[in-house]
């Protein structure tokens, strides 16, 4: 163990006061309060924290990678806090959780946001950024993310404090953040220019995303924030639907930065589990509708088919996957729908593309990031008032995907979900939106050397993988599968009929037989990747696009597996998935189609 981290540990360990007596400390991270049990714990979190972030900067820097699980400082420091706790609260004294699930919950709290911090900073838990630069931007990264680590742990005893207080002014302290966050992000321009280059984010949006965090912590680590109205956590549910029913929620566009292709407010849809069921088994849909990329068909769809750029007018789809009907496994789970209204198939980073004349706003990731974070909101507010265990993202279960451009919007952002989101047990299920290339400048790579930049895409793809060959699918399988299978269920399922006329011609192939061929290798290049799984259906006399939803489907088999039950074995059981894929007749049916350059499995 390093002498500074036995020095914070010792504090945490020894400095919080413990029970309900009054102590006094000289030190900046442990005010002269009375450590009851929720003063305590907050502490606890801040500390663990800022131990986590030096113990995973360290392994960077002398390994190359994430921490082991069973780094010796991290469990120090867990095992520090659960004894802080364990000292100063009582049952059911933490917002009324047991002492077991009060520990469980801050640990999660402390090793979730020090593993967002990293990854994003070094390229994901695998260190794919790290692994392939120079010495002079390793230093830059660990400059930024020792800035960025000070940046949160100075935010969360400035927080702690003032909801320790009774005369705290939170517009002072909002006030004092603000400047904090401008002085970090110079620092972190100042001594590390590169990181752009490096991570695809600037200084300026690397410690809004650490912002984001300090709020979900500060949720977290409290069992009430007031004076302070972090923007996450349950104070930060506007409103909670009825169980059981779809309810429409209107995103507010000053709170949110959402805007749709109209200018109108972005919407979702959210049915939460009926009474009864557990509300954190959660199916997330992302809405299709085609791609426009140029003047023409921009205006041309924008003319004929307005309800593409408008989010409040649709439905959830009501089949497959997606039913309420008992037949269908994940019937009774909590479902979210979230509507496709920009046209840039969900990676459009918040500008305004210009077309002479016309301007249409590409917003697609910040609107789906937001309905996410709105449904987390939700989740948590609802989990906590009900007791047990509270809400806890690394238990809840989530298959997080998408039909036609909605499957391009999951490949490009499943890592947000897992990184940012911090949902683990999360699996992706891109539902005909292969995204393959066709070689030719006019294609998915092609397309993304322009698009990524003019939508301001990069800042929101994996920042080990944000330059346009990163807007092919298996270009984006490769770069994401080391990072997945932390735990058993993340892992990415891609689905598809391989006839797919609709979605041939969206990816720019005007052969049947070429797209076929395509969809058949880019199986056997990457059916081998860790945690990336392929179910293709094999009607070769109807063009069929999106099969999920379809209970023909859905609830067929492909090589002797229902498609149903392979997405539950998905989540039950995920080691044992295989891929499920046929020959079919194409061969004979469609002229030029060859048959899969690989063996398939039994």
């Amino acid at each position: 163990m390093s002498f500074v981290n036995s020095q914070a540990i010792a504090l945490l360990a020894g400095s919080i006061c413990l029970g309900l007596i009054g102590c006094s400390s000289s030190s900046d991270n442990n005010p002269a309060t009375s450590a009851s049990c929720p003063v305590a714990a907050a502490q606890a979190v801040q500390i663990c924290l800022g131990v986590v972030n030096e113990a995973e900067r360290a392994c960077y820097q002398n390994g190359g990678t994430a921490c082991d699980v069973d780094d010796a400082d991290i469990l120090d420091a867990h095992d520090a806090l659960q004894n802080t706790v364990q000292d100063s609260c009582t049952e059911g004294a933490f917002m009324g959780l047991s002492t077991d699930a009060t520990v469980g919950r801050l640990q999660n709290v402390c090793r979730a946001q020090s593993d967002s911090i990293v990854w994003r900073t070094f390229g994901g838990p695998q260190g794919a950024v790290w692994a392939d630069i120079t010495d002079q931007d390793r230093d830059c990264l660990q400059t930024a993310h020792e800035t960025v680590s000070q940046f949160v742990d100075d935010a969360l005893v400035a927080a702690n404090n003032c909801i320790a207080e009774d005369d705290c002014d939170a517009a002072a302290l909002a006030d004092e953040q603000g400047n904090a966050a401008v002085a970090a992000a110079a620092t972190i321009t100042q001594t590390c220019p590169a990181l752009e280059d490096l991570i695809a984010v600037n200084a300026d949006t690397y410690i809004e995303r650490a912002e984001d965090q300090i709020d979900c912590t500060i949720a977290a680590s409290h069992q009430s924030t007031a004076p302070l109205n972090p923007g996450c956590g349950p104070s930060n549910a506007e409103l909670v639907p009825p169980r059981g029913e779809w309810t429409q929620i209107i995103l507010d566009e000053d709170k949110w930065g959402t805007m749709c292709g109209d200018g109108t407010e972005y919407a979702i849809q959210v049915r939460l589990a009926p009474e009864g069921n557990p509300l954190d088994r959660v199916v997330i849909a992302l809405e299709g509708g085609g791609v426009c990329l140029f003047e023409d068909d921009c205006k041309s769809r924008f003319a004929s088919s307005p309800q593409l750029f408008n989010a409040q007018d649709g439905l959830p789809l009501g089949g497959g996957i997606v039913s309420d009907e008992p037949d269908n496994p994940f019937a009774n789970w909590t479902k979210v729908y979230l509507p496709y209204c920009n046209q840039d198939v969900f990676i459009g980073g918040g500008v305004v593309e210009s077309f002479g004349d016309f301007e249409l706003p590409r917003y697609g990731t910040i609107n789906l990031r937001a309905g996410m974070r709105v449904v987390r909101d939700i989740l948590w507010k609802e989990m906590d008032e009900a007791g047990g265990n509270g809400f806890r993202p690394d238990d809840l279960i989530a298959l997080f995907g998408g039909f036609s451009a909605g499957a391009y919007g999951t490949i490009y952002n499943f890592h947000w979900v897992l990184d940012d989101l911090q949902w683990p047990q999360t699996a992706a299920f891109p539902d005909a939106g292969g995204a393959l290339d066709n070689g030719s400048v006019v294609g998915v790579r092609g397309l993304g050397d322009i698009k990524i930049p003019a939508w301001g895409a990069q800042p929101f793809l994996p920042p080990y993988c944000f330059e346009g060959d990163c807007a092919v699918g298996p270009v984006i399988y490769e770069a994401l599968s080391p990072r997945l299978k932390q735990v058993p269920v993340q892992q990415m399922l891609i689905l598809s009929n391989q006839k797919d006329n609709t979605q041939q011609n969206d990816a720019f192939f005007f052969d049947e037989a070429q797209w076929i061929n395509a969809m058949r290798s880019a199986y056997c290049e990457t059916k081998d990747l860790p945690a990336i799984q392929w179910y293709l259906t094999s009607d070769s006399v109807n063009s069929v696009h999106v099969v999920t939803p379809r209970d023909e489907f859905f609830y067929g088999e492909v090589a002797g597996e229902r498609m149903s039950d392979w997405f539950w074995r998905a989540i039950t059981d995920p080691d044992s998935i295989v891929d499920r894929a046929e020959e079919g007749n194409f061969t004979t049916d469609i002229p030029g189609s060859n048959p899969f350059p690989c063996e398939l499995p039994m």
